[in-house]
């Protein structure tokens, strides 16, 4: 019964992972719910923001910001937004893939390329490829803090407005729903021409202390927004993926004891056979 013995070990161990499985995937699917109410209330704050930031553009049409504007300077930033622990399925690997592609685009184009890294999978990921990593942020835990991001990110949006970086390339995973996730590169500079509200179209702004000052902050607000709700969408599609991810794992650890259980009847029959036509064979040479 050594093959038995052996079975009898795989299927305890087995059995061990599948409640460490299964206790990780109630983390996730709690963490999940937070992450997500996270995610929707800074959404609402996210847009506000862009549209002040649209009126007041329109407004005073003669001072146009640095980060609404391009220069000609021969390399491309990135912020890079990934997960600090792994057991997360594809996620990361998805983002990390796209952000490759356009990794050798930039390449391909004469353009040096730096990086920002959010997140301890992007860092290792940039570290090993060769990229320059100007700053990065790591153990941010469960809940993105926006004091945390400003200075890291700032080096980057410092770097463009100096006209040393071309274009800003924001990389991140975003949330659609538990199920689905999509890896997103999107351009965070030059910002695109903003829409104003057509309802509030003829505002006329008083400046304090004047529009240049304002303009100046609410951009950079805008933009720091748009870096927090990328980490506060990457968060929630980390903590989905997690919960999917170990929820299949369980699943397939049951199989897998399904199995082992019936190789181990198998094996367990086929032995009592042996030791049976063992015996009758013994008593019919007597």
């Amino acid at each position: 019964m050594a093959a038995g013995k052996e079975i009898r070990g795989k299927i305890k161990s087995v059995e061990n992972t599948k409640k460490i499985t299964k206790a990780m995937e109630m983390v996730a699917a709690s963490k999940m719910r937070k992450a997500q109410e996270r995610m929707r209330a800074a959404r609402p704050y996210s847009d506000k923001v862009r549209n002040i930031a649209a009126n007041l553009g329109q407004a005073n049409p003669e001072y146009t910001h640095p980060f609404m504007r391009g220069n000609d300077a021969k390399a491309t930033g990135f912020i890079v937004v990934t997960t600090d622990k792994g057991l997360c399925g594809g996620m990361n690997t998805n983002v990390l893939r796209a952000l490759t592609v356009k990794l050798r685009e930039a390449e391909a184009t004469g353009h040096k390329v730096q990086a920002v890294a959010i997140g301890n999978k992007g860092l290792g990921f940039l570290n090993r490829v060769g990229v320059p990593v100007v700053s990065h942020l790591t153990q941010m835990g469960d809940k993105p803090h926006l004091e945390k991001m400003i200075g890291p990110v700032k080096v980057l949006l410092d770097a463009y407005a100096a006209g040393k970086v071309k274009t800003v390339q924001l990389c991140y995973t975003r949330f659609v729903n538990t199920m689905r996730q999509e890896a997103v590169v999107e351009q965070l500079l030059p910002l695109a021409k903003l829409e104003a509200d057509h309802g509030h179209r003829d505002w006329d702004y008083i400046y304090e202390p004047d529009a240049q000052t304002v303009i100046d902050d609410l951009l950079v607000r805008y933009v720091e927004a748009l870096v927090y709700q990328a980490v506060a969408e990457n968060m929630a599609s980390e903590q989905s993926a997690r919960m999917v991810a170990m929820k299949s794992a369980t699943d397939n650890a049951g199989s897998v004891i399904s199995e082992l259980k019936l190789v181990y009847n198998k094996t367990r029959q086929a032995a009592i056979t042996k030791e049976l036509s063992e015996i009758v064979a013994g008593a019919a040479a007597v």
